[in-house]
């Protein structure tokens, strides 16, 4: 590395460590993470889906180099430019092929959103495909979203930023999470190949009101009639709130692995069973609230608990109010301030900008060098408004807009 390369940012803990490496590439500043699960006397260092992510972040940036100490406890990471799928490891006709191990407990949008964040900012377009025994595309017990919600509530936001052509998110194979929430085998691609030089400034500041709720009812493995009665469940409570509601069935096979039970040559086992739904609720404005449930690996839950259990839960995220949810907003805020040098405006709930992931997302984009926020009361609704310069680092791969 040369020896005129700035000193790397120094953090604590492996919380927010997704984020940090994604501001890391943005900005092109070095991190030094330090004390990642320390204090665990079982499964001290990184975990497998950090170390996945890690690779992630190597095939699709060229000169980027990782460094990790024998406990797995300390991160060095120095970023390279964001190339996206012209070279790079596990790049094959212009495709990037990340597989997942079959222990991954985590859902494939926990890999999806940052990628997302960064492939705007590529040199080239993006061209990943998700594979693997790991790959769960449901939501997890772990808090991640499925699929479908980041197809149908993250990618619509980068319209607001003028992003909006050649973004596909094609879900191949479905899964749910396998046993003890570990692996399912799904495979998901995400093409993105719209790259701008710097994010359009916004003024977000209409929420609107719900004109329409759409969604995504799944299965993997079971009768499609578990679809049936999630839909029906979810239109109970939501019919006398709004009137225009078209909730999609989707019933696919579940996937299979092999497997060595048994003395059968070739044996195979079946993985990623269950079942699940997403919702969101769009605004006239077009605000998207999102809501996401899927059934637990260990099963037992009947699928009109998991329809009404989304339904409250859409409720619940919508009541919060302003111009974004709590899973849009680190991307419209990290958006904003990777933008021009302007002043952007956005209307958020009190609830959702109150939250502990957006307060320690504020403090690290002043640590990498963004400016601080601005916040002021709404008009009288419970909102706030927050305003926030743009750093202007936009991409440096690409010098026209």
């Amino acid at each position: 590395m040369a020896e005129n390369s700035p000193p790397p940012l120094r953090f604590e803990s492996q919380r927010s460590l997704i984020h940090r490496l994604t501001l890391s590439t943005l900005t092109g500043r070095p991190v030094h993470i330090s004390k990642i699960r320390s204090s665990s006397p079982t499964n001290p260092g990184l975990a497998g889906h950090e170390i996945s992510f890690l690779r992630l972040l190597e095939a699709i940036t060229n000169g980027s180099t990782i460094e990790i100490s024998y406990t797995g406890t300390t991160l060095l990471y120095r970023p390279g430019l964001i190339v996206g799928s012209t070279a790079g490891s596990g790049t094959s006709g212009g495709v990037v092929r990340h597989e997942l191990p079959s222990g991954c407990t985590r859902g494939v949008s926990y890999f999806l959103i940052p990628l997302c964040l960064l492939a705007p900012f590529s040199k080239s377009p993006v061209n990943v495909l998700f594979t693997g025994p790991g790959v769960i595309t449901s939501a997890t017990s772990t808090g991640d979203v499925s699929a479908d919600s980041v197809r149908t509530a993250v990618l619509p936001l980068f319209e607001q930023f003028g992003i909006s052509n050649n973004m596909e998110l094609r879900i191949l194979r479905r899964s749910c999470g396998g046993p003890e929430g570990k692996g399912g085998a799904g495979e998901v691609q995400l093409v993105f190949g719209h790259q701008v030089r710097l994010p359009k400034t916004i003024h977000f500041m209409n929420p609107g009101r719900i004109k329409r709720v759409r969604g995504v009812a799944y299965c993997t493995g079971v009768s499609s009639s578990n679809n049936v009665r999630m839909i029906e469940a979810a239109k109970g409570i939501l019919n006398p709130l709004v009137n225009d509601i078209y909730i999609f069935s989707d019933a696919s096979p579940a996937p299979f692995l092999p497997t060595t039970y048994g003395s059968s040559a070739g044996a195979k086992k079946k993985i990623g069973v269950g079942f699940g739904l997403s919702l969101i609720a769009e605004s006239s404005t077009s605000v998207i609230y999102p809501a996401d449930v899927a059934s637990p690996p260990s099963g037992g839950q009947l699928p009109e608990e998991i329809g009404q259990q989304c339904a409250y839960q859409l409720l619940e995220v919508a009541s919060l109010g302003g111009c974004v949810s709590p899973l849009g907003a680190p991307t419209m805020l990290t958006l904003m301030a990777m933008g021009s040098e302007d002043v952007g405006r956005l209307q958020m709930g009190k609830g959702v900008f109150g939250a502990e992931e957006i307060i320690r997302l504020g403090r690290d984009l002043r640590v990498f060098g963004a400016s601080g926020w601005g916040i002021r009361d709404g008009n009288n609704d419970g909102n706030v408004i927050v305003s926030v310069v743009g750093r202007g680092v936009g991409n440096v791969g690409r010098k026209m807009a």
